[in-house]
């Protein structure tokens, strides 16, 4: 058995050689879907493991509240992609907030609420800025880094504000301007704290940190008619009773609701998930397009198989005549068509690395190499030269002898 698997190997490869152009370009086809593929898994994990790190760093005894809506992923997928839900209300609200923090275990709370408004002060304006309504507990769960001042604390909710890095260079042309002031929606306030620059833009919050605008909720809520509180981060006594402290705070977000579960409770790893849909559905989009070329280079391989056997009729006539199966001769024509999309998955993968080293040279995002995302491309690769294989394989396998060797090329 060995010895017909090496012959298969060795005509395979010899066919292969024969036709070297023809062979690297079906390589290519292939390569090209593997590559993007790779790209993908890369990016998500890297962006997954970013937010995982960030996780940790800041510790275990954490719990994190969202939104969430029993749907069907399809009917999540298209709405989210046709912006169906945007102006959706949150489930979470202001109640459920001052019910977690009553909640035996918790140390602290802090919900974030977001809106898109105009930032004026009296040389600049930014018409959409992004404004992050929370409380002084926020920097006690997630500390910040601050270049200058304080954070929001008891003292200071009513008419302070602390700004990202690149927000205060845009509205103010510095990046210290403590004691001045700006307008939102038509009320005053001082700036009493300016964010260190973060490197990382992507977190478990979905905020982009460098370009917010710190907040006290009760004080937007007060500018508002409504808010939008997307997340809630709870902050544990300590890790031995995350669990229960977790559940106890679901069974109490239920009698808020009167049974509904329209929210979310995570900790843990589970908190690690890329919290941004939109991330999700570009992903998604991404691994379609990738889908989509890998096909087109499996049909390439069918295509260029097809010629093989049409090229090599007369000599199938003659293997056939001498005692070869019609078995044996659809495993050579397999073979062959594994070997050119093993081929192209090896410089799949060499390509799609190379692609997400160049993409970590302008983004946070570092190449994520694992054994699954190889595992994944593999499995990929063979289902692909099988699928697209198995038709010229058959029609390489039902020749007649006698009319095979009539053919001549």
């Amino acid at each position: 058995m060995s010895m017909l698997f090496k012959t298969h190997y060795r005509l395979a490869r010899a066919s292969i050689k024969q036709n070297r152009t023809r062979s690297f370009l079906t390589c290519l086809g292939i390569a090209i879907g593997i590559a993007s593929i790779v790209l993908i898994l890369s990016l998500t994990g890297s962006i997954s493991s970013l937010i995982k790190g960030e996780v940790k760093e800041i510790g275990a005894d954490l719990v994190v509240v969202r939104p969430s809506r029993s749907k069907d992923t399809v009917t999540s997928f298209v709405e989210e992609l046709t912006m169906a839900n945007t102006f959706e209300k949150s489930s979470l609200s202001l109640v459920d907030v001052s019910s977690i923090s009553s909640v035996e275990g918790v140390t602290a709370v802090a919900p974030i609420a977001i809106s898109t408004n105009t930032l004026k002060n009296e040389d600049n304006v930014i018409p959409s800025a992004t404004i992050m309504g929370t409380t002084p507990d926020f920097n006690v769960i997630e500390p910040l880094a601050l270049k200058y001042g304080v954070f929001l604390n008891d003292k200071n909710t009513d008419s302070a504000v602390v700004i990202g890095h690149n927000l205060a260079l845009h509205l103010y042309k510095s990046s210290n301007p403590i004691g001045r002031t700006l307008s939102f929606l038509g009320q005053r306030f001082i700036v009493v704290g300016v964010l260190d620059e973060i490197e990382e833009g992507v977190n478990f919050d979905n905020v982009d940190f460098n370009n917010v605008l710190f907040m006290d909720i009760n004080t937007m809520q007060s500018l508002m008619e409504s808010i939008q509180i997307q997340q809630i981060n709870v902050r544990i006594l300590n890790t031995s009773i995350l669990e229960p402290v977790a559940n106890n705070i679901e069974k109490t977000l239920k009698e808020n609701r009167f049974g509904d579960t329209n929210f979310s409770v995570a900790y843990g790893d589970a908190i690690a998930h890329p919290a941004s849909n939109l991330l999700n559905i570009i992903s998604g989009m991404l691994a379609l397009v990738a889908g989509v070329s890998l096909v087109v280079g499996g049909i390439g391989v069918m295509n260029i198989m097809l010629v093989s056997v049409a090229e090599r009729t007369h000599e199938i006539g003659i293997r056939k005549a001498v005692g070869a199966s019609a078995h044996n001769i659809m495993m050579q024509f397999m073979f062959e068509a594994l070997i050119l999309s093993g081929l192209g998955c090896i410089l799949g993968i060499f390509l799609g690395y190379l692609l997400a080293f160049l993409v970590s040279v302008f983004t946070p995002f570092s190449p994520f190499i694992s054994w699954e995302i190889i595992a994944i491309t593999f499995v990929t690769t063979i289902a692909v030269g099988i699928l697209f294989g198995t038709y010229p394989a058959l029609k390489a396998a039902t020749k007649k002898p006698i009319e095979s060797l009539r053919h001549y090329q």
